[in-house]
């Protein structure tokens, strides 16, 4: 019936993101929060990308690490917060028909990056702390290109299928959007005949990246633990611990959010439509915000250079 009917239809040449039905009074306030998270987050991540880049000091593997995941959060903001604020304050949420689909493909594309960083991040501290004096040996830099590498290409390979599919799918009814961004489901869900495949394929990644991911880094921190727990020292069993706090404090941060959100997306039908959301958005913007933050604060390295970088300012003029 719908090949019929809308055949000339199958591509719209728009979207329109409504932002978050239900709270669209509220939606010029929440543009405050959004902004303030916005600019920490680029101040923040650009902070540190300046500061890595200029020290020779810490070009290695563990900033290196750090440099990626600062670049992938200011990425994914940029592809986020810049169109909701459009929506948020200027009822400005039409987008066409590729750039949802672009932005679909870049949001969960760097969001996938971000995950597979955590693990790289969990085995360079695995061989920090269990193989100290074949650090530099191991963690060469063909090894770190090859890493790289390996963080674009498995993103872009599990989630090209997510707009390729959604581009085929026949659009003959609404094309208003329930969401702050193309969020794959959001726009699936709009298509005028069965998206099983897109709805199965979307859940298989969403359980292959968390689970494998969280398996990986687990497995990693098993290790650390059984390693530490063997030091002589408290002082060093300590240390050991501290080097790995900020990104323990990193990955919950990362993980918390999005699994809340895929189990209220997938199971929570309960849940005002709202909530789920909102929390989509948190997992998206608030490792970005709080990352730089937490690094900033825990890495001893990157807190006394950007300190002296400010005194050194302030003390010229």
């Amino acid at each position: 019936m719908c090949a019929s009917n809308c055949s000339s239809q199958a591509n719209p040449s728009s979207f329109i993101l409504l932002g978050i039905p239900g709270l669209e009074s509220a939606q010029h306030w929440l543009s405050i929060p959004l902004s303030s998270m916005y600019l920490i987050t680029i101040l923040g991540n650009g902070t540190i990308l300046v500061v890595i880049k200029m020290e020779p000091s810490l070009h290695k593997p563990m900033y290196i690490f750090l440099s990626m995941l600062a670049a992938i959060d200011l990425a994914i903001s940029t592809a986020t917060v810049p169109k909701m604020l459009c929506t948020f304050l200027f009822d400005a949420g039409k987008i066409s028909f590729g750039g949802c689909l672009a932005q679909m493909f870049f949001i969960h594309s760097f969001s996938v990056m971000e995950a597979t960083v955590l693990v790289a991040m969990a085995f360079d501290r695995y061989v920090a702390i269990c193989s100290p004096l074949r650090y530099e040996a191991i963690l060469t830099k063909s090894v770190l290109l090859k890493i790289g590498v390996v963080v674009v290409a498995r993103a872009v390979a599990l989630i090209t299928p997510f707009p390729v599919l959604a581009g085929r799918l026949p659009f003959c009814g609404s094309h208003l959007v329930p969401h702050t961004y193309c969020q794959h489901m959001a726009v699936v869900k709009l298509a005028c005949t069965d998206v099983t495949v897109n709805s199965l394929y979307g859940l298989s990644v969403a359980l292959y990246v968390g689970i494998s991911d969280m398996l990986l880094i687990a497995l990693s921190y098993g290790m650390i633990l059984r390693a530490v727990l063997r030091l002589p020292s408290k002082e060093a069993r300590l240390k050991a611990f501290n080097t790995c706090g900020s990104h323990i404090c990193v990955i919950l941060i990362a993980f918390v959010p999005g699994l809340f959100s895929i189990l209220t997306h997938r199971f929570g039908h309960k849940v005002p439509p709202h909530a789920r959301i909102l929390l989509a958005n948190l997992y998206l913007l608030l490792p970005a915000t709080l990352n730089p933050i937490v690094y900033g604060v825990k890495t001893k390295e990157i807190r006394n250079r950007v300190f002296r970088k400010f005194w050194k300012r302030k003390d010229l003029y």
